[in-house]
């Protein structure tokens, strides 16, 4: 029977919700509600309060003050279970599936209801819940089988049949190709005819304008703004956010001359039981050039970054550098042949910095080696701290503090400051911007773009596609290891990218368009 939403009717709502971490004050008197049939979308900079405030939504933390009302009930929250049995679902960003089972096997994991003796009814019932939402279910598939969309499907799977009618998804298109995106969406939708009520927590402001109907933006913890979406603007919301109005644009660089600075041929890459985490890939890479590179995680970026910085070995293949093959050297023996790279890993504390450390012994971990002598000039390497501090707007408090205690967002903005102000030959640099909110996003995309009219040839591993789109002048996309594409950015598309990102080629794709127009 199909929930006809009640447009007064209120599933979820908090008053002066708050809580603290000893003297962080988490989040601060936060109201909001979420009625039958409305698409929420909980908006803020990494640090904004969002997952604590939803941590507690889901009974993992419990408030230290104010109230949590659902279906107008007063609720007190021990655990997460307390939550379920509230009808609130949570889907986290990183999937909770056992690979080796089933999609009815992982939705009904931790049931006691017999399902071994009632198999046959339990699958009708899933399949009965999948065809109510629209949920393309294969119940009899393996998760180790499954897209990232399917898997995605088999979490909100689980919490659905659970009974949930007020599900909160952190981050969920994270890492999905756009088609996947706009699949996800259409479900949504149907669950919000249906009478669910959603809540999106996401820092992708194009995407909350497309699908929500009500944008709660915290900052520093509080509320600092409830409105309704059809009322606002992509500006106003991102204003809102970071407390100062923002220059939204991405300078687009056009560099006349260009000259081939690295050669990659034939590329192959091999994890320790020979799988082939890059196969066979060939691409050029000049000077003034950003090259992006497009995929869904663990398509081989990774991999290659590493390989081209002489951290990876190359199974077989080609990598020179101005006519001069690296492959087979360290990162060391490439600095002993004059090329200066700078790279900045996915991996910020595990290869990018020593946790240990504080900024001034991480920003000059690279002279350790330039250093004539057994001592490094320590003076200069605090002025270059204190430059990198000024320049990223490092909210740290002093140039001596320990890294590890730093946030995630300061820790990439020290790597990053520490690798582009080294000026280097080459860059190589793997999503740049996670983890950091727009402003400092907006300050990485400047700073690339002065190392490019330096001449710079730059590797831009990225995840969002609209600034692949803007910033880079071409874009590689990987699959499974391969190149499905290489095309220029003013000839491509997201959905075009989707489609090469999901395994399509560029010949395939034309021929599919070709057929379409044919009939």
């Amino acid at each position: 029977m199909t929930l006809k939403p009640a447009p007064h009717e209120t599933l979820i709502k908090t008053r002066n919700l708050t809580k603290r971490f000893g003297d962080v004050l988490a989040n601060n008197a936060i109201n909001f509600k979420v009625k039958k049939g409305e698409i929420y979308a909980l908006l803020g900079e990494n640090g904004a309060g969002k997952s604590t405030l939803m941590n507690m939504l889901s009974g993992v933390y419990t408030p230290d003050e104010g109230h949590i009302f659902v279906h107008g009930e007063k609720v007190f929250f021990k655990s997460p279970e307390d939550s379920i049995k509230h009808r609130i679902g949570m889907i986290y960003q990183h999937f909770k599936l056992i690979d080796v089972m089933t999609a009815l096997e992982n939705i009904i994991i931790g049931r006691k209801d017999g399902f071994f003796l009632r198999t046959k009814e339990i699958k009708k019932q899933v399949l009965s819940i999948a065809d109510r939402y629209g949920l393309p279910l294969n119940p009899d598939k393996k998760v180790y089988d499954m897209s990232v969309g399917e898997k995605q499907t088999v979490e909100i799977m689980k919490v659905l049949y659970r009974g949930a009618d007020i599900l909160i998804l952190d981050e969920p298109t994270a890492v999905l190709t756009p088609q996947e995106i706009q699949n996800l969406f259409s479900i949504l939708r149907r669950m919000k005819n249906e009478g669910c009520g959603i809540i999106i927590i996401t820092h992708k402001l194009n995407e909350v304008m497309e699908i929500s109907d009500w944008v709660t933006v915290l900052r520093k913890g509080e509320n600092v703004g409830s409105v309704k979406t059809s009322e606002t603007t992509y500006r106003q919301l991102a204003d809102l956010m970071v407390g100062r109005s923002l220059d939204l644009s991405i300078e687009h660089v056009e560099i006349q001359e260009k000259n081939p600075v690295l050669e990659v041929r034939h590329l192959v890459l091999e994890d320790d039981e020979r799988i082939k985490k890059i196969n066979d890939l060939s691409f050029t890479l000049f000077s003034g050039e950003i090259l992006g590179v497009a995929g869904i995680s663990g398509s081989g970026q990774r991999q290659l970054c590493e390989a081209l910085a002489g951290l990876y070995p190359v199974a077989s293949g080609i990598i020179k550098y101005e006519g001069r093959d690296i492959v087979g050297l360290s990162s060391r023996q490439i600095m002993d042949k004059g090329i200066s790279m700078s790279f900045i890993p996915e991996d910020r504390l595990g290869m990018g910095l020593v946790a240990s450390m504080d900024l001034t012994e991480n920003v000059i971990l690279k002279d350790y080696y330039r250093s004539p002598g057994p001592f490094v000039d320590r003076k200069k390497g605090l002025e270059k701290t204190l430059a990198i501090i000024e320049k990223f707007n490092i909210q740290t408090p002093g140039p001596f503090h320990p890294v590890k205690l730093l946030s995630g967002g300061n820790i990439q903005k020290v790597l990053l400051g520490r690798e582009i102000m080294s000026e280097p030959h080459l860059l190589i640099t793997a999503y740049p911007t996670r983890g950091l909110d727009i402003a400092s996003s907006f300050l990485i995309y400047d700073f690339i773009n002065k190392q490019k009219k330096k001449g710079v040839p730059i590797l831009y591993v990225g995840e969002d596609l609209d600034v692949l789109l803007e910033l880079c002048d071409r874009i590689m996309v990987l699959c499974d290891g391969k190149a499905t594409g290489i095309l220029e950015s003013q000839n491509a598309t997201k959905e075009l990218l989707g489609l090469l990102m999901a395994g399509e080629t560029l010949e395939s794709v034309e021929r599919m368009n070709a057929h379409a127009s044919d009939h």
